[in-house]
């Protein structure tokens, strides 16, 4: 008796919440990549426009990725692995 290729072949993907909502992810990647991977090219915006912002320099420079990871808010979404079971949040940013 075999069992189907479903089955057994394909891993489940580790996941994230960003909003509450599951994301998964790639092990290794940054949470900007993962987002990027996803279709969000921007996840905040500034407070004093309101202009959207993501990820622009991916090396944690420009501070434009900004998140709410696990209750930590101003972390760099470009700089932060992604690891499995982590809250991630998005929202208004703390610069203009």
């Amino acid at each position: 008796m075999t069992r189907a290729a479903a089955e057994t072949d394909v891993p489940t993907a580790p996941a994230f919440t960003l909003d509450g909502e599951p994301l998964a992810f790639v092990p290794g990647q940054t949470l900007a990549a993962a987002l990027v991977a996803s279709g969000r090219v921007a996840w905040r915006t500034t407070r004093g426009g309101q202009r959207p912002r993501g990820v622009f320099c991916g090396i944690g420079v420009c501070y434009d990725c900004l998140a709410t990871v696990d209750g930590r808010r101003g972390q760099r979404a470009c700089l932060v692995r992604a690891r499995a079971g982590m809250a991630v949040t998005t929202g208004e940013g703390d610069d203009d």
